[in-house]
C-alpha cells in the first residue's frame, strides 16, 4: 500500500489541471508547469480533488504511485505557492552581487563566480551576504541553490562558505582540541 500515492492532492482556488498523452500541465497563479508522467497511473481529478489510481499492487507499479503523487503535488504547490531557499555567506570579504538575473559572488577565490539564472528562477539579496532563490520549480530551485552553494561549501575548521539558513555545520576541533 502506497501511503503517499493515497493521499489526495487538493487544489487551491484559481489552479486548473489538465492532461494530454501523458503530459500533465498545472497552472496556477505564479505560472505554469509541465511534466511527462508516467501513463499507467490514473489521474483523476473530481472538482478541487485529484486522486491517483494505479493497476496493480506490483512493486514497480507502487512505487511509481507515490512518486508521481509527489511530483504532481509539488507542481500544483509550485504554481499557487512557489518555491524558496535561502542561502547564507560566512567570511571575512564575502558577499553577493546582483546584476540583472546574474548574481556575482565573491567568496575568497581570486576571481569572483558568476551565476546566470536559469529560466523561471530569481534571486533576491536581502543583504550582501544572503543570497534568496526562487521559483516555481521545486526542483530547478534545489538545484540552482545547490550549485552556488557548492560554490564554496562550508569548511570544516571556521565554518566559512556558503550554507544554507539554519544548517548546521559541524566543526572540527583543530590541532589545539582536546
Amino acid at each position: 500500500m502506497s501511503r503517499i500515492g493515497n493521499k489526495v492532492i487538493t487544489l487551491p482556488a484559481g489552479v486548473e489541471l489538465s492532461q494530454a498523452d501523458g503530459v500533465v500541465t498545472v497552472k496556477g497563479p505564479k505560472g505554469e508547469l509541465s511534466r511527462a508522467l508516467s501513463t499507467d497511473i490514473e489521474i483523476r481529478v473530481d472538482g478541487t480533488e485529484v486522486t491517483l489510481h494505479r493497476p496493480n499492487d506490483s512493486k514497480e507499479m507502487k512505487t511509481i504511485h507515490g512518486t508521481t503523487r509527489a511530483l504532481l503535488n509539488n507542481m500544483v504547490v509550485g504554481v499557487s505557492e512557489g518555491y524558496k531557499k535561502e542561502l547564507e555567506m560566512k567570511g571575512v570579504g564575502y558577499r553577493a552581487q546582483l546584476a540583472g538575473n546574474k548574481l556575482t559572488l565573491a567568496v575568497g577565490k581570486s576571481h569572483p563566480d558568476e551565476v546566470e539564472a536559469p529560466e523561471g528562477i530569481t534571486f533576491e539579496l536581502p543583504n550582501p551576504t544572503t543570497i534568496h532563490v526562487s521559483g516555481i520549480n521545486k526542483e530547478l530551485v534545489g538545484q540552482t541553490a545547490a550549485y552556488i552553494r557548492s560554490l564554496r561549501a562550508p569548511e570544516p575548521y571556521k565554518g566559512k562558505g556558503i550554507r544554507y539558513v539554519g544548517e548546521h555545520v559541524r566543526l572540527k576541533e583543530g590541532k589545539t582540541g582536546k
